[in-house]
């Protein structure tokens, strides 16, 4: 795996502007590779000058997309723990 491919997230679920990305990272003890995952939950909006930018933030409205997001991404976990 590239440098560059380990900045991507291995999967993304979006509701409108709120998304969750599932991240990988590999650590190494006692010679033995682990895996293990992480979730990050931002908010995509427009600044002043219409650039997007991103925020862990959430507006009330956003609340319920991110219950989805976040469980989308726990089920894609799940799924994939069994699989291995």
């Amino acid at each position: 795996m590239t440098e560059k491919e380990t900045n991507k997230p291995v999967q993304v679920f979006r509701a409108g502007a709120v998304s969750a990305s599932v991240w990988e990272y590999k650590n190494e003890k006692d010679g033995k590779t682990f895996i293990n995952h992480g979730i990050t939950l931002q908010r995509g909006y427009k600044d002043k000058e219409g650039n997007w930018k991103n925020t862990e933030s959430m507006k009330t409205a956003d609340v319920p997309k991110a219950i989805y997001v976040f469980n989308k991404a726990y089920e894609y976990l799940i799924t994939l723990k069994k699989e291995e």
